[in-house]
């Protein structure tokens, strides 16, 4: 019998490391634009950064930027009222209410956040009076609509009404995402509709509805800008007519920038507490770029 050849010891393997030269292409190009860009900003005149420093905490501005924000927060807090009310119309058994609340989105999504502006700032071409009463039969209070509907009202009318129609959507989606076992053990422990719709589905829900939520209320901060079309006094608003008497219309511009980029920063800060607040039961795993959701115990 012949003896087993004996093993060779294995050797050491030599690896050699995969070369991504088009990595450091991108990083060189990258440097130079940067570079340029730092060049540029530092050296051209008309960038003014005196006249932004000048401006940048000035009376006007500061108002201006008060009255976006009061836009904003009131603005979202319609929209997230109403887009409640209407994602849950969606999703009611009756098809009247289904029916109204789609024509609702339909409109509100189907025609530009702009001439909704304009309509509600000129709603008293249509009607000059808004009155209170029986339908079809005597009115026990009569409005003026130029007294009513004024360009904050029309702002609020304007922005809220329309963000109602997209948050609407965000809403039906969260309530969606929550298992339908969850609604029938709740039916199956005596739980009316809207108990199971505050105390299991909504909480539960939440995790889907908080991120589109938070990009709606920055997207909400920016798009307060276009009231600037009838005139309302907000943060483009007040640098227009800075720039319109005194012509530095780069540096007011570069002033706005700043204040709405301090903004969003502070939004998209809060917008990850709140999403780890309601992320809290769920198992998340981050891979690369992406974040995946698995099954976790619920509260």
């Amino acid at each position: 019998m012949a003896a087993p050849e004996l093993e060779k010891p294995s050797q050491p393997i030599s690896a050699v490391p995969v070369r991504h030269p088009g990595r450091w292409v991108a990083v060189v190009v990258l440097a130079v634009l940067a570079a340029m860009f730092v060049n540029t900003v530092l050296t051209n005149d008309g960038f003014r950064w005196d006249v932004v420093g000048r401006y940048l905490f000035s009376a006007p501005i500061l108002n201006g930027l008060q009255n976006t924000l009061l836009l904003t927060v009131l603005s979202m807090a319609i929209g997230i009222v109403g887009g409640i009310g209407l994602a849950i119309m969606r999703l009611s058994p009756n098809p009247v209410l289904t029916s109204v609340a789609g024509l609702y989105i339909w409109v509100f999504r189907g025609t530009p956040l702009i001439a909704q502006l304009l309509f509600w700032n000129f709603l008293a071409a249509l009607y000059p009076q808004l009155s209170l009463g029986v339908p079809f039969g005597p009115a026990f209070v009569v409005f003026d609509t130029n007294q009513l509907i004024t360009q904050f009202a029309a702002c609020l009318l304007g922005l809220g009404l329309n963000e109602a129609a997209y948050m609407a959507e965000i809403v039906r989606g969260g309530l969606l995402s929550v298992d339908e076992g969850q609604t029938e053990a709740a039916g199956a422990l005596g739980m009316s509709r809207a108990q199971t719709l505050r105390r299991i589905v909504l909480p539960q829900a939440m995790r889907v509805i908080i991120p589109p939520t938070g990009n709606e209320t920055i997207s909400m901060l920016k798009s307060t800008s276009l009231v600037v079309v009838i005139g309302y006094f907000e943060l483009l608003t007040s640098a227009q007519r800075i720039y319109s008497q005194n012509f530095q219309t780069i540096p007011l511009l570069i002033v706005v920038a700043i204040w709405y980029l301090a903004l969003t920063s502070v939004l998209s800060v809060g917008q990850a507490f709140v999403e780890r607040r309601y992320g809290r039961g769920a198992t998340r795993m981050s891979t690369g770029g992406s974040r995946m959701f698995g099954m976790g115990a619920q509260r």
